[in-house]
């Protein structure tokens, strides 16, 4: 993007701000940022916490959060500031298929593929996501064959990731 995609307006805007909002709007108890230039994105008024694995890619990212939170054995919903475009009712349909499904680490949505970085995880998964990742692997997808997945459909214009400029153009 050439700057700080979560300070990137949608609407006029920044991205991790609508995310934000809609998280908070589906009921979640708290919203924090995570990674990131903590004192760049305090001018969205949230908690900044520090990346444990920087450079990492998403799944070190998951990991981090997951342990950051384990010892309140939650659950976590782990969604990307560049999903501008979700409503609190697709992340409300997260939640609530994870209330139906306790034995599910993982209830990730689905557009026509998996959008892992759209998903609730239970903390309980921290262990099976630090094996892999301490293994050397750094794809979420892999890393959700070894858990009890669940695929929840949200529709495709919530799904719609923002990772160029041109992105900004084409989603209206």
């Amino acid at each position: 993007m050439g700057r700080t995609k979560a300070l990137v307006e949608v609407d006029g805007t920044p991205m991790a701000t609508r995310v934000a909002t809609a998280l908070t709007a589906a009921g979640c108890e708290s919203v924090v940022l995570y990674g990131g230039n903590p004192d760049e994105l305090a001018i969205l008024g949230r908690p900044v916490l520090p990346d444990a694995h920087p450079g990492q890619g998403p799944l070190g990212g998951i990991l981090g959060v997951l342990e950051l939170f384990a010892d309140r054995h939650a659950d976590v919903l782990v969604v990307a500031c560049d999903l501008a475009h979700l409503d609190p009712s697709d992340l409300g349909l997260l939640i609530a298929v994870a209330r139906e499904r306790p034995d599910a680490d993982v209830v990730v949505a689905r557009g026509r593929l998996v959008e892992p970085a759209c998903a609730l995880w239970r903390t309980s998964s921290a262990p099976v996501v630090r094996t892999a990742f301490d293994a050397g692997e750094r794809a979420v997808h892999r890393v959700l064959d070894e858990l009890i997945t669940v695929g929840v459909t949200l529709p495709a214009t919530s799904l719609r990731n923002i990772n160029t400029p041109a992105d900004l153009d084409r989603y209206p």
